[in-house]
């Protein structure tokens, strides 16, 4: 997806980073696994926050090498279900998030794109076969969204509304609605949240490409970032109040975290232009 779903790093406490990064490298390892050594590059902190979501913090932690680390073992969280199901849930966003950039990219970004949905056609496959109501899903919503591109449409909230009802489907039903219903509110206005940060990241680039920009086409040349800020506040608000409601697990002080810290953090470095700049000194996805 993203990454901008991530913890404020230095306000972990007790081993909490160490027991985050565990779970990065899990699905790592799971991704590779289960759908196949180019899939690991996909890997990114919008769908970890996924697996702590839907994990129940049962599974073990071993030590294991990667290319990445060959000389020492990193602890790494054992493969589980809901790993699983992360993994093969980005894998399907990817795949059709490479589609568009084929689609719309230009020179050398279109060739890169093509190449990496190539490089990743096995793992989406196997993805789709086993989660192929998400696949749907996300087909539908995306559908919705480029329909709206298409058209230049100046609707915010609604291009802002198919995101999130895309990223409200990642989580499977239980029929406990008790559990359900607060999960899929939580993901919605998370995936509001996404959409909106994501909208805003890229109005300068989006610019200079020509390309259709929902935030752009909504405010015209004179954006305005109070009513951002409001909006977007308004959704990790909402999205706080129905993290509250879920039953707590081993993982419920790093959720906090991300949804209390990390994405007011994150948001106010998009909203002042400083996120992208900090993301490329940092690294997009290594913990």
């Amino acid at each position: 997806m993203f990454g901008y779903v991530r913890p404020d790093r230095d306000r972990l406490a007790g081993g909490a980073w160490e027991r985050y990064q565990a779970a990065y490298c899990g699905l790592c390892h799971c991704l590779r696994e289960v759908c196949g050594p180019a899939a690991r590059f996909i890997l990114n902190y919008d769908f970890v926050f996924l697996f702590l979501l839907l994990d129940g913090g049962e599974a073990g932690t071993c030590r294991r090498r990667c290319p990445r680390h060959p000389r020492e073992g990193r602890p790494c969280l054992a493969r589980s279900p809901a790993m699983e199901l992360c993994a093969r849930e980005s894998v399907i966003l990817a795949a059709y998030q490479l589609a568009d950039g084929v689609a719309d990219g230009r020179g050398l970004a279109r060739w890169r794109s093509r190449g990496a949905r190539w490089a990743l056609g096995r793992a989406y496959g196997a993805a789709r076969a086993a989660r192929p109501d998400f696949d749907r899903h996300v087909a539908a919503c995306l559908g919705e969204l480029d329909a709206l591109e298409r058209a230049r449409s100046p609707q915010l909230d609604r291009a802002a509304d198919a995101f999130a009802r895309l990223l409200a489907g990642a989580a499977p039903e239980t029929g406990e609605e008790a559990l359900d219903r607060p999960r899929r509110q939580l993901l919605y206005h998370l995936g509001r949240w996404v959409y909106l940060a994501d909208a805003v990241d890229d109005l300068e680039e989006d610019a200079r490409a020509g390309r259709y920009n929902p935030v752009a086409a909504r405010f015209g040349g004179a954006v305005d970032r109070d009513y951002l800020e409001t909006t977007m506040g308004h959704s990790l608000a909402l999205c706080q109040s129905a993290f509250q409601l879920l039953p707590r697990t081993p993982w419920a002080d790093i959720l906090e975290n991300i949804l209390y810290l990390g994405l007011p953090g994150v948001q106010t470095l998009v909203l002042t232009g400083r996120w992208r700049k900090i993301r490329t000194e940092n690294g997009r996805t290594s913990p």
